[in-house]
């Protein structure tokens, strides 16, 4: 009876083995196989057979203690090996198949699972290749459709150009793509054209999309490289910054700065050059009409104004000149940098810019200043010659540096008014160094500047006062700034313009200007033979020295040999003279006439002209150019010729 008790308890196991592998799979929480065993025993057994279960019960806790709850193929083997026996009584061996074909199945499951997944993961590994594939056979044809290589349009499609209205998106991309070209030319070029094209149709199109005439795109392309230049008529484009200068004869800047603020105005330091400085960001209030600026605490000026009076550096106690004062924003500042000491001669051409001039010269509160209205040419001699210690020349110019304020000069200037300006330009910077002292003490310095960017408003001026003064070129005193031009094109000029300065507006964020810091070394006067340009102070000085001069020299003809030899030899001597100004004397045309013995008379006034008078490169080329089209017309006339005849 007991046997068959314990094989009647033992085979309720099997029964609990299951609902413990369903409950697995629904989450829910199996009972202990322990409590199981107290649950037989409790039901009437002896305790003999309890003991001996726990036993059991122990001994099956202790192995599956080391297995998972979760690995049921390890659990159901576990459970077949030990409740075999039991199985089988009960059971009669079905419980042993049933659990072989379900391990089997379960086996079968996972595999099946796991070659499903391989299989999934295969196809789209597969599906991916291809889409990179098709991809980037698409991109090659793409690229092969598209090529690198851009073809300037014809002659036939810029004609159909010019009678429709203008495509502005085309014309920016065709200059991008001129732009890429000529930075990269050898390997982006077209065969068969060469950069003047490119840079002929540049020209044309940047005139047209921007609105330069053809002299001052031209110049521009001859000036930067083709990217530089992009950024510089970009920044033409834009406005500069807004600037003002702290009037330091009422204020300082740091509480101009603090009411300006309190007000609304939202400004900052112009930079680390400037002590005075301020550059207005945005503003609530208008700008120029706040308490302040009635009061004269500051003057609205562009940042490159600031520079000639900065490169000039007065000093106190010193006599100063502005030759083109008008409106008062340098003049004022250089009376503050002077602290209302000494004299300042603020003069102006136009009258009526000298009302301007004298109501900024009383709100900035300054008191050193002279107002005279004369013409800057004539000023040596209402001041006098070496009176001052330094002056101040801002030219006026083309404009070409404030396209910004005044997109007019785009159009408006031509190569004659460059010329006209530049000639204007080289009377006035010699007037400046015969008014300036070269003993001065603490002075002899003329500051030279231009809000141009012509190299004949500039370099050239610079270079013309060199050869007729004896001046030289010292530092700005500006850290910052492009030199100037040595050489140019075919110009070549006197190294030490190293020393001037340039700014840009794509640059430095200012308008274009040109600053010229210049030395009196010296109050003679030099005036080689053979410049083009002479002031005419100098002419006549010159005619007076050659009538004195003929005066002076006067030999009759009848002498003897012995003083007709000595006569030859005070000619030869006077022939070399040289003036106190530098400048060689020609001898009287008499003369020079009597010492041509081999049949070559010629007058000096011929030899200057011809001197003077030389042609240009460009009057060779046309020459060149016109003997040539004369040669081929000659023979095309002798083979028709010859045609004919036979």
């Amino acid at each position: 009876m007991a046997a068959n008790k314990n094989r009647g308890a033992k085979s309720k196991n099997p029964s609990s083995k299951k609902k413990q592998r369903n409950d697995l799979f629904t989450q829910k929480k199996r009972p202990t196989r322990k409590d199981e065993v107290f649950d037989d025993v409790s039901d009437g057994q002896s305790k003999q057979e309890g003991e001996e279960e726990i036993e059991e019960a122990e001994d099956l806790l202790d192995g599956d203690e080391q297995v998972s709850d979760f690995d049921d193929a390890s659990e159901l083997s576990d459970d077949d090996d030990d409740d075999g026996p039991l199985a089988d009584d009960f059971l009669q061996g079905d419980d042993d198949n049933e659990d072989g074909d379900s391990g089997s199945a379960s086996g079968s499951g996972s595999d099946s699972d796991e070659t499903d997944i391989e299989e999934k993961s295969r196809a789209i590994d597969e599906q991916r290749a291809r889409e990179e594939e098709d991809a980037q056979a698409e991109m090659e044809l793409n690229i092969k459709e598209e090529s690198d290589e851009f073809r300037l349009p014809t002659k036939e499609e810029l004609e159909a150009e010019q009678q429709r209205p203008p495509d502005l998106a085309n014309l920016q991309l065709r200059i991008k793509e001129i732009v890429r070209v000529l930075s990269n030319f050898k390997e982006l070029r077209q065969e068969g054209t060469t950069r003047k094209d490119y840079i002929d149709q540049l020209k044309i199109d940047l005139g047209s999309y921007y609105g330069y005439n053809e002299f001052l795109i031209g110049v521009l392309v001859d000036m930067f490289p083709v990217v530089e230049l992009m950024e510089l008529i970009e920044a033409f484009e834009k406005p500069r910054p807004t600037c003002i200068r702290t009037n330091t004869l009422k204020t300082r800047r740091r509480d101009l700065a603090d009411v300006l603020s309190k007000r609304g105005v939202e400004l900052d330091q112009l930079s680390k050059w400037s002590k005075v400085g301020l550059v207005v960001y945005n503003s609530h209030v208008p700008i120029g009409a706040t308490p302040e600026y009635l009061a004269g605490f500051y003057y609205i000026q562009g940042a490159s104004s600031f520079l000639p009076v900065m490169a000039l550096a007065p000093q106190e106690k010193e006599r100063v000149v502005d030759m083109a004062a008008a409106p008062g924003g340098k003049t004022t500042y250089v009376a503050a940098l002077m602290k209302n000491s000494g004299i300042i001669y603020a003069n102006d051409i136009r009258e009526g810019r000298l009302k301007s001039l004298t109501a900024n010269l009383h709100r900035m509160g300054v008191t050193n200043a002279i107002v005279c209205n004369y013409d800057g040419r004539e000023l040596p001699k209402v001041l006098g010659q070496n009176s001052v210690d330094r002056v101040l020349l801002d030219a006026p110019c083309s404009g070409t540096g404030v396209i910004t304020k005044d997109p007019s000069v785009k159009t408006s200037k031509s190569l004659d008014d460059i010329q006209k300006c530049a000639h204007l330009q080289k009377q006035l910077i010699l007037a400046a160094i015969d008014m300036v002292d070269a003993k001065s003490k603490s002075g002899g310095y003329i500051v030279y500047s231009t809000c141009s960017m012509m190299v004949p408003e500039n370099e050239a001026v610079i270079d013309y006062a060199l050869k007729k003064r004896d001046v030289k070129v010292v530092p700005c005193g500006l850290d910052f700034g492009c030199p100037g031009y040595i050489r140019f094109r075919e110009h070549r000029f006197h190294t030490s313009l190293e020393n001037t300065r340039r700014f840009y507006p794509h640059v430095h964020n200012m308008d274009g200007f040109f600053v010229a810091k210049l030395k009196k070394m010296s109050n003679a006067k030099k005036n080689p033979v053979g410049s083009e340009d002479s002031e005419t102070v100098e002419q006549a000085h010159s005619a007076e020295e050659i009538r004195s001069d003929e005066d002076n020299i006067k030999e009759p003809e009848q002498h003897s040999n012995k003083q007709g030899l000595k006569g030859k030899k005070k000619k030869s001597l006077k022939k070399n003279e040289i003036s106190e100004n530098g400048k060689v004397e020609s001898p009287p045309a008499s003369k020079k006439k009597e010492r041509t013995e081999n049949g070559k008379a010629g007058s000096p006034a011929t030899s200057k002209k011809r001197k003077r008078k030389l042609p240009s490169k460009e009057e060779i080329s046309k020459a060149r150019e016109e003997k040539r089209k004369a040669l081929r017309e000659q023979k095309k006339k002798a083979k028709k010729q010859k045609t004919g005849g036979d």
